[in-house]
């Protein structure tokens, strides 16, 4: 090979290692798509929505639902060449996409942060296939209805293809049909919670942590507040764990929660009201598998009792504004930090960095911190 050919070898290769790739994975159907959309929820005025394909659409909604600013999900197939097709169809290559239908407050959350979202529980390098599952109806793609998305879109998935030297496969295409999935499918994690999801759920349980935080917007968390019991639109705006825990004193996943190994510097508010409860420099590592501190805030801000459930006697603490479930207090804790050890369940709390309290209206908190 010529010192030519090799230096126009390296300039080919340069250019597509950096160019953005955007390829679609888009499948070829001999006859044009049926156009028809089937769903049950319809947008406001004031509305948006888009269709996202991400894998199993049972992980994509339960995400989805949980995100600040998302109104509405329902999931279905997407872009196929049949009409009507059935579940069971589906899985069987009828060569629909698995979907969720979001409508959603562009005010609140504006397209592109919600595709920054969508892109976080995908690899968008991976052709007909999410996690474990593998076939055409688990494509990525991202569908609109206003063409004016197109270009957010676009933009979007030139900017991630940034990020990765394989080519990103999500296909962009208008919502051609969309037909509403079983009533079996909807909120498919909701009714099944132990049912399986390729996203991970520290990753829902965060977006569901901000979007309990929106039912908050004065922003005011001063020292001076008084907390109160959550009214049914904050319960509601929960996660599935979140409710277990905080309204029927269940216990999370040991390990397996947000807050377990979180060594940030912050503060860990009730998720319920927003009453600031520990401090992360009374927090330390138990070997429990969750959030161990060895003191509150304030123990004013707790309620103790004795919990004889499952054979054993401990005590359970709870916050006394809002009554919600927290954990339990022992007397294991580290001698030289007083004995106590308060093993809390993260899904009780939220967490909010010492860099983000003032913006999030807990500057009257800093004083917490030395320095």
């Amino acid at each position: 090979m010529t010192f030519l050919a090799v230096a126009a070898a390296v300039a080919i290769g340069t250019y597509f290692y950096f160019t953005p790739k955007n390829i679609s994975a888009k499948p070829t159907f001999n006859a044009p798509l049926p156009e028809e959309i089937v769903q049950q929820n319809f947008k406001s005025p004031d509305e948006a929505e888009i269709y996202l394909a991400g894998g199993c659409f049972w992980g994509t909604e339960f995400l989805m639902r949980n995100v600040p600013g998302v109104t509405s999900v329902e999931v279905g197939y997407a872009n196929g060449p049949t009409r009507n097709p059935t579940y069971h169809e589906v899985c069987n290559d009828a060569g629909h996409a698995e979907s969720a239908h979001v409508i959603y407050n562009p005010d609140v959350v504006p397209l592109k942060k919600l595709l920054d979202i969508y892109f976080q529980s995908i690899d968008p390098t991976l052709v007909n296939q999410q996690g474990n599952d593998r076939g055409i109806q688990y494509r990525t793609g991202i569908y609109f209805s206003d063409e004016a998305d197109e270009e957010i879109i676009r933009e979007s998935l030139k900017n991630l293809q940034r990020n990765f030297f394989n080519a990103i496969v999500v296909e962009c295409a208008p919502i051609k049909n969309f037909y509403r999935a079983e009533e079996e499918h909807q909120e498919y994690l909701y009714k099944n919670p132990n049912g399986y999801c390729h996203i991970s759920r520290s990753f829902i349980n965060e977006q569901a942590k901000e979007k309990a935080a929106e039912n908050f917007p004065d922003k005011n968390f001063s020292r001076d507040r008084i907390y109160g019991k959550p009214d049914k639109k904050v319960l509601e705006s929960l996660s599935d764990m979140q409710r277990s825990v905080t309204q029927e004193a269940a216990t999370e996943p040991p390990y397996k929660n947000e807050y377990n190994e979180e060594t940030r510097e912050g503060i860990y508010v009730d998720v319920t009201n927003g009453q600031p409860l520990f401090v992360s420099t009374d927090k330390f590592d138990s070997g429990c598998g969750w959030p161990a501190f060895s003191k509150p805030i304030d123990k004013n801000f707790l309620v103790e009792r004795k919990d004889f459930s499952f054979g054993m006697e401990r005590i359970e603490v709870r916050a006394k504004a809002s009554g919600a479930h927290l954990g339990h207090v022992f007397d294991d804790g580290p001698k030289n930090l007083g004995g106590l050890r308060y093993c809390i369940n993260s899904a009780s709390l939220r967490f909010i960095r010492r860099e983000k309290m003032a913006e999030e209206g807990y500057g009257d908190w800093l004083d917490l911190f030395k320095n």
